[in-house]
This record gives C-alpha cells, structure tokens and sequence, in this order.
C-alpha cells in the first residue's frame, strides 16, 4: 500500500513514470508516419523498383485497401513495452550521463560529451529489450501475421526460435548506440540554444520542449538512417532469407535498386521523428514536473 507513495517521492521513481508518459505519447502520436516508413522501405515485388509508390500514394492505398486502422496495426507490441522500456532509457541516460562527468557539482548539468556518451551507452542497452519489439512491429505493419503482437511474437519464438526473435539485434545495436549519443545530444544544445539556463533551472517553455525534441529526433534519424533500412529487411524476412546478414543485405539493395534505397522514406521518418519525440519530452518533462510539484 505505500509503494507508490514511496516511489514516486523519490526523483529516480518520478524520472521513471514520466519516461514512461513520454513514450505513450510519442507511439500514439507517430505510429501512423512509422507503419508507412516500415513499407516504404521494403524491396520491390521484382527488382529495380519501377513504379514504387510515393508515400502521398501509399498512404491512400493503405486506406482504401486495408482501412485506417491498418495504420496502426502493431502498435501494441511497442505500446505494451514503451512504458517500462522508455522510463529505462531515460533512467538509464541520467545515471550514465552523470557517471562520464568529471564535475563533482550534481547542481551543475552533464558536460555536452557526458551526455553523448550517456545517449550512446543507453542506446546501446536499451536494443536489447527493443530489437524483439520491433521485430513484431515490423511484422505487424507489413501485414504477414494476423495474430496479434502476444501471438506473433509466440509463433516467431516456435518456428524461428531464440535466434528468430532477436534476429536484427546486431544492426539494431548499431544503429541505437551512435544515434542516442546524437539523439540526447541534440536535445540538450537545443534546449539551451533556445531558452538560454534552462538545462540548469529547468523552467524552459512548451515550445522549447516541442522544438528541441523534434530537432533531437530529426538528427538521430538522418544519422542512422541507412542503417534502420538494412534493419527494417533483414527484420521483415520470414521463411526463405533473402538476405544473409548485414553487408550482404547492404551490398544487394544498392545493387538492385541503387544508393537512394538507402535513404527512402527519409521524408516520412524525419516528420515522424519531429512530431514523435516533440511529443516524448514534452510529456516527459511535463509529467515530471507535474510528478515533483502537483501542478
């Protein structure tokens, strides 16, 4: 009876919950711009990818063929999890980024390298618990299971076993560790750039939280961009593998469709990126001060 009580009176308890907040927030508002990113970048039915669809038209077959919701088919295999896997990840930035800073003081904030190296170490940990959840997602979005995110990602576990679920996680760690590190980064220069002392006083505006946010994610996306394509296929394969590993997958995409394959769906994942992580910190620092003060 009194654990929450105590849980949330302390500060790693409310860095916790609003993580948490955070990550609902930015998988309900961006699910729909993910679901068109993930068909974006799938391999055309026969090579060459002549007469692919823009995302303009994609997203107008979605709807007329399969239905509005079919935008947001999988988005209980990330929502399910988001909660404690974003609260980890913003638990796991604070201790990491305060762990790198040789500063003694804990009023002043992480060093702009103490918050890099946090990002990177937090992406890095975090791929463990993420690179399944996306599989399922990923699945989901193209269609290929109607069981559900629980039962999709049972009969992954019984066909394709231990491997077949974490099957991406390699690329998924590659992809996460550098663009964390970009990822805090960013926000944190943003942050100060727009409301000058907020890093330390905390009183930044709704504005400064949406933008900085946005721009966080905007970055963290166009460096790892070509990265997440590579991850998205090798992801996607079910039965015959059509690709055998990282640089095989790399290698024949450029050879068949050519280097703009690397960088297709930019658009959508950059708008994504904005609107979703706009949303994650704002909620992120709202709840938290909501959580520290009651108001």
């Amino acid at each position: 009876m009194e654990f929450w009580p105590e849980f949330l009176a302390s500060s790693w308890g409310r860095e916790f919950v609003a993580g948490g907040v955070g990550g609902m927030a930015g998988v309900i508002s961006g699910h729909p711009l993910d679901t068109l990113r993930i068909r974006l970048q799938q391999p055309p039915p026969s090579t060459g990818g002549i007469g692919r669809a823009s995302a303009v038209r994609l997203l107008r077959s979605i709807v007329a063929a399969e239905g509005p919701s079919a935008l947001y088919r999988g988005m209980g295999a990330p929502l399910a999890s988001v909660t404690f896997q974003n609260a980890m990840a913003f638990q796991v930035y604070a201790i990491l980024s305060r762990s790198f800073d040789s500063s003694d003081d804990p009023t002043e904030p992480p060093s702009y390298k103490s918050v890099a190296l946090g990002g990177v170490g937090t992406g890095a940990l975090q791929s463990l618990m993420l690179s399944p959840v996306e599989l399922v997602k990923i699945r989901l979005q193209l269609g290929g299971d109607r069981l559900g995110p629980l039962g999709t990602a049972k009969h992954i576990l019984k066909h394709e076993g231990l491997r077949g679920i974490y099957r991406g996680l390699s690329i998924t760690i590659l992809r996460d560790a550098p663009s964390h590190g970009v990822y805090f980064w960013t926000y944190e220069f943003s942050r100060e750039k727009l409301h000058p002392g907020c890093r330390k006083t905390g009183q930044e505006s709704l504005g400064t939280m949406l933008v900085a946010g946005g721009l966080a994610g905007v970055a963290s996306w166009v460096c790892c961009y070509p990265l997440d394509v590579v991850k998205s296929r090798i992801q996607a394969q079910v039965g015959f593998k059509r690709y055998n590993g990282i640089v095989d997958c790399f290698q024949r995409s450029v050879r068949e469709e050519g280097v703009s394959v690397l960088w297709r769906g930019l658009g959508t994942a950059v708008a994504r990126a904005f609107v979703v992580n706009g949303a994650i910190f704002s909620a992120y620092e709202l709840a938290l001060r909501f959580l520290a003060n009651g108001n």
